[in-house]
């Protein structure tokens, strides 16, 4: 099987360690363990149950617990209807790989989580791009979409809120979605990593598993949660596709982690402290990034309405890459280039982190953008 290098894992890889702003970062500031375990109020016995553990594996579709805790974030989800996995990254490249088959076409949103339309490709399938833009507020065209759908598409591969640019799609839009794909049958896999973090109302979007008979949910741990380190997320489906996934899973996972089971299953026992924690970290930061956009006239760009990302037109002609490497070479400051998400002229900030750090690395974009503008 041949597939394309994965663009922004290969990049933050070869460059993420070697920065003094990391402002490429799009987990919510990363907890401690102790600052979990002060979070649940019990710490004590916390403790006292790890230390007790055998390293054996954990259960093989993940623990009662942590399934209850994933149900906790659905309407109509059971533990039936769940599997757990190495991170969002292992929920979607197992549904992608237990559901399309050479032949198939598959419609994926760019930009996007490379995943969704790279593993199809890899596949055999025929992939469709819908293209997401400023104009429609990165938002997916739903009349080029139903142009798009015929009796072959397998899936369609969306993100929500979307990465790069914290779009969101509400209930009332993905129920117009769904009713331009359901005549042909097809899955939507939505990766929901995001979701818990819209800046404004509710933080939870509606779930595209709640909302449609062939909806697959993959989320994690890591973004929402701050605890990126425990590398477990989960599929949430109906249970003939969970069960044609874990098909495929008993190839590659066996099972999560026993002490990263435990510890998802206490956090989710204590959402609502995660989720007031992360929002104002996001709410208050959002800000700071809007206030600066609006002052720089070098970048445009349509405001986050949920997740940890924004994606930035830049308004001067020099290819993201180069921009993006001289900017961490000479000042410390490291941000993604869109080449690397295949959509050049565009940079993504990541802003969930702490306040200081932001306002510092983005007073230092401008100050060497506008440097390097002067020397053209």
């Amino acid at each position: 099987m041949k597939i394309k290098d994965f663009g922004v894992e290969l990049y933050m890889n070869t460059y993420e360690d070697n920065c003094r702003y990391n402002l490429v970062e799009t987990c919510v500031s990363s907890m401690t363990v102790n600052e979990l375990l002060d979070l649940t109020g019990e710490k004590d016995r916390i403790l006292s149950d790890i230390l007790s553990f055998r390293l054996t594996y954990s259960h093989i579709e993940g623990s009662p617990g942590f399934k209850e805790g994933i149900c906790s974030l659905y309407s109509g989800i059971k533990p039936e209807n769940i599997t757990t996995t190495h991170g969002a990254i292992g929920a979607n490249s197992l549904a992608i790989n237990a559901l399309v088959e050479p032949g198939d076409d598959v419609v994926s949103v760019l930009p996007t989580y490379q995943q969704l339309y790279s593993i199809p490709e890899s596949l055999g399938a025929k992939v469709k791009i819908l293209p997401l833009n400023m104009e429609n507020k990165y938002l997916p065209d739903l009349s080029l979409l139903g142009e798009f759908m015929n009796n072959n598409v397998k899936l369609i591969c969306l993100n929500n809120p979307n990465n790069p640019s914290g779009s969101v799609m509400d209930k009332a839009f993905l129920t117009k979605l769904i009713e331009i794909v359901r005549p042909y049958g097809s899955y939507i896999l939505v990766d929901e990593t995001y979701r818990g973090l819209t800046h404004e109302g509710s933080n939870l979007t509606e779930s595209i598993a709640d909302l449609y008979e062939k909806g697959i949910s993959t989320s994690s741990m890591s973004k929402t949660f701050s605890l990126a380190g425990l590398r477990i997320g989960w599929v949430a489906a109906a249970k003939d596709v969970v069960s044609l996934i874990s098909k495929h899973r008993d190839y590659t996972t066996i099972s999560c982690g026993v002490i990263d089971d435990y510890l998802a299953a206490a956090a989710l026992a204590h959402k609502g402290k995660i989720f007031e924690r992360n929002l104002k970290i996001v709410k208050d930061n959002i800000e700071i990034l809007d206030n600066w956009v609006h002052s720089d006239p070098n970048f445009t760009y349509v405001r986050p309405k949920g997740g940890t990302t924004a994606f930035l037109k830049m308004n001067f002609d020099v290819p993201s890459m180069d921009f993006c490497l001289k900017l961490l070479e000479e000042t410390g400051v490291i941000i993604l280039p869109g080449s690397v998400m295949d959509t050049e002229g565009f940079i993504r900030i990541g802003y969930a982190f702490e306040s200081e750090i932001l306002k510092e690395g983005l007073e230092i974009i401008s100050q060497f953008t506008k440097k390097l503008l002067s020397q053209q």
